[in-house]
């Protein structure tokens, strides 16, 4: 998840100081991936560095102000028009908990897929709670709507992995049933054979 990139879009409003732009943030993203002030204001200070955002004076209460800039606003855009690369997958957890527990002594890697699930089942009925709730009342300004847009996605992405989960456990089914039914490899030609003689020696008439 790019802080970086969303605290620009946040300042492209106007100037904001950091404990704002951080409540503007979860607003937004509906404390899905919370923030502290300490990431805000470092990562702040490397959008200065970059030349991304400048120190723009102080509100009434004395809270240093942060602006874009343009070189700030051309990598904000650059971002919005650029896919998210799907090319190079972030570690998952849960794909390499499965990788690991397939032929792990003493796991029961079964079990690990139904326990997952159960999980994944209530996550995807809390989210989807939380989407009722939400639609309760018809979204009316910007940061509903977006929260909206991430709980939606946090629902999909639940039901993805239930059935990612089902197709394990299938798959797994069906590995076990073929390696029951295969026949066990038994003695060849060769072994069903009694040991070699060693070559009759000639009769007396053959002499």
């Amino acid at each position: 998840m790019s802080i970086r990139h969303g605290l620009l879009a946040l300042l492209e409003r106007g100037p904001r100081y950091g404990s704002r732009l951080r409540t503007e943030f979860e607003s937004r993203t509906g404390s899905t991936w919370p923030l502290n002030v300490g990431q805000v204001y470092t990562t702040l200070s490397r959008l200065e560095r970059d030349g991304m955002v400048v120190q723009d004076g102080a509100d009434d209460a004395g809270h240093d102000l942060y602006a874009i800039t343009d070189a700030g606003r051309t990598e904000l855009h650059t971002w919005f028009g650029t896919p998210v690369d799907r090319t190079h997958p972030p570690r998952d957890e849960l794909a390499i908990k499965l990788a690991m527990a397939v032929g792990a002594p003493g796991v029961d890697i079964r079990e690990v897929i139904q326990s997952q699930r159960r999980h994944t089942l209530k996550a995807m009925q809390d989210y989807t709670r939380l989407k009722a709730q939400a639609l309760a009342d018809v979204p009316s300004d910007r940061d509903e709507v977006a929260w909206l847009l991430v709980v939606e996605q946090l629902i999909f992405q639940a039901e993805a992995e239930a059935r990612w989960l089902d197709h394990c456990e299938s798959r797994l089914v069906r590995l076990a049933e073929a390696a029951a039914t295969e026949p066990s490899a038994g003695p060849g030609p060769a072994a069903t054979r009694g040991p070699a003689r060693a070559p009759a020696e000639r009769s007396h008439s053959q002499r």
